[in-house]
């Protein structure tokens, strides 16, 4: 048997005018991926990921260089963020296997990548509360449109196809997992990255952070390493 971890739909409601630049820029990109992909989930979640890597590595890196400066202690933030960008990484080597992007959505996944980074990375540097408010509500979107592809897959608009070799060594499932059991771990991943993400953003906001550990599948995984 499987274990999945539940996962609630959370919705952080907007503070100040940070949080709702924030939420705003989270549905316009939304919006567009919508109109994109509508039920192509597969490759949506295949453009999505190589954008959701991106945010964990960013903060790490610049995370790592001012503790440098400073000389002082991270509070495990690198180690958080460095396990969310790999976590989101190996989303994306799961789905390559399950829906093979196209030429079209390879140039979209260069374009969308370099522009992410470099507006990302700039962010990070001026307002870090604020990026990590936006990978929060990027979380929120993330798990709904996996809720959706849940859906798709129980309606049997979508073949529920056994799980890549590679998602059962990852999530260390049995043989015998399906694309369904796949999602789950995938969503559960997203719900924890949403809460850390929005811990973060409180915690940088002066206000006690309601989490901030690795997530809980692979955190005895950092302990031991």
């Amino acid at each position: 048997m499987i274990h999945h971890v539940p996962v609630r739909i959370d919705h952080r409601r907007p503070e100040n005018l940070g949080d709702r630049i924030a939420l705003d820029f989270t549905k316009t990109m939304r919006f567009f991926a919508d109109a994109l992909f509508r039920e192509r989930h597969g490759h949506r979640a295949i453009v999505i990921e190589t954008v959701a890597a991106v945010p964990g590595m960013v903060g790490a890196t610049l995370t790592h260089l001012r503790c440098l400066r400073r000389m002082s202690d991270d509070q495990g933030w690198i180690r958080t963020l460095m396990e969310e960008a790999e976590n989101e990484r190996m989303h994306l080597m799961t789905f390559v296997n399950v829906a093979q992007p196209n030429l079209f959505e390879r140039l979209l996944i260069l374009l969308v990548q370099w522009g992410f980074y470099c507006a990302f990375f700039a962010l990070y540097l001026v307002a870090p509360r604020i990026a990590h408010r936006v990978v929060g509500y990027f979380e929120e979107e993330a798990v709904i449109s996996y809720t959706h592809y849940l859906e798709a897959i129980d309606a049997g608009r979508m073949a529920n196809d056994p799980a890549p070799a590679i998602a059962c060594h990852y999530w260390k499932m049995p043989a015998s997992a399906t694309l369904r059991d796949v999602v789950l771990k995938v969503r559960a991943d997203e719900a924890h990255h949403r809460d850390v993400n929005h811990g973060f953003a409180d915690e940088l906001g002066g206000k006690e952070a309601r989490e901030s550990a690795p997530y809980p599948e692979h955190a005895a995984q950092l302990d031991a390493a």
